[in-house]
């Protein structure tokens, strides 16, 4: 995949690394690199982001460690273009990522939309806690008509303050940037700012020496 690009993939992976980890614009990562003695446009560094970031995803998932079967799920929200959307999200009572996903509508169909793509990445788990939203008790209820398992609905804000903890190093991370443009633009890239999160919260087997290597290791 790296084949055919001017540049090696050690350059390509540090400067997505770059824009994933930090509050950097593309523009920045530019100037990092040419300080390193790296010529290269900050467009084409968007486009290595946008392009590469599926494939480390494709690695992560390969290696990703199993979470809890007790989650939190929540949402919070992302502008795009002006206007708002949902990232919903998950961790397991330890605070470990279960699954993302961002979604135009906040609606029952989003939430179960979410919902099968975390128990079809994670297994189905045993309890998930929620706010007191309606959509999302909805999702879990049609969830547990067409499955043997059943999952447990139980609604506690104070036991939701994990999941909306942990979204604030999201919303940090998205408020320090100019923004984003179109919505793939926006999903690619918190895809990639996610994952960097995983790494970091220990949730890959075989980490290497640091986190930046493992993140490397995940394209291989």
């Amino acid at each position: 995949m790296f084949k055919g690009h001017c540049f090696p993939k050690e350059v390509i992976l540090q400067a997505v690394y770059f824009k994933l980890r930090f509050s950097l614009s593309y523009r920045d990562v530019e100037e990092l690199l040419s300080i390193r003695g790296v010529k290269v446009d900050h467009a084409t560094i968007q486009r290595w982001v946008y392009k590469f970031t599926a494939l480390i995803e494709a690695g992560l998932k390969r290696r990703k460690k199993s979470v809890g079967s007790n989650w939190r799920m929540d949402k919070t929200y992302i502008k795009v273009k002006g206007e708002w959307v949902y990232l919903y999200r998950a961790v397991d009572k330890e605070g470990k990522t279960v699954d993302f996903i961002l979604t135009k509508r906040r609606n029952k169909l989003a939430a179960h939309k979410f919902l099968l793509k975390a128990i079809a990445n994670n297994g189905c788990p045993k309890v998930i806690n929620i706010d007191k939203s309606g959509a999302n008790k909805e999702a879990i209820r049609t969830s547990n008509k067409r499955c043997i398992k059943k999952i447990r609905i139980r609604q506690s804000k104070y036991l939701n303050n994990r999941v909306e903890g942990d979204h604030r190093f999201i919303k940090w991370r998205t408020h320090n940037m100019l923004g984003f443009k179109n919505f793939e633009s926006a999903s690619r890239t918190l895809t990639g700012i996610e994952m960097v999160r995983m790494i970091k919260k220990g949730q890959v087997t075989f980490p290497k020496f640091n986190d930046f290597k493992t993140f490397c290791s995940l394209a291989a």
